[in-house]
């Protein structure tokens, strides 16, 4: 593979209502440069994101970088970021309503 930095679509999905992997670990490092969180029901939703620092270590406040946000009704939060991804970080999350929250997480990988 070519040397550079590349713009990739880290996650694009409905994290669950119980803590999950969203990016797991890769070899290289990453930038999140933005993450967009839509809410498609007509009741507010809340969502969190951790960015845990090996996978070893748990989802925890001490590594929450969206921490139960309400996100409102037929909405788009659009959180843009600087945030360091090293080679053995993952991102985790999680929805309090089932189907509500759509999170995509964009950035460039090196």
């Amino acid at each position: 593979m070519a040397t550079g930095i590349f713009p990739v679509r880290l996650y694009q999905g409905q994290p669950g209502t119980s803590d999950g992997s969203l990016v797991a670990p890769i070899t290289g490092n990453r930038i999140i440069k933005q993450i967009l969180l839509a809410n498609t029901t007509t009741a507010s939703a809340t969502v969190t994101i951790n960015l845990v620092p090996n996978p070893g270590t748990t989802a925890a406040a001490a590594n929450q970088i969206v921490p139960g946000i309400a996100v409102p009704p037929n909405s788009v939060i659009t959180l843009d970021t600087s945030l360091v991804m090293n080679v053995s970080d993952a991102i985790r999350g999680l929805q309090g309503t089932a189907s509500a929250i759509t999170v995509s997480i964009h950035g460039v990988q090196f």
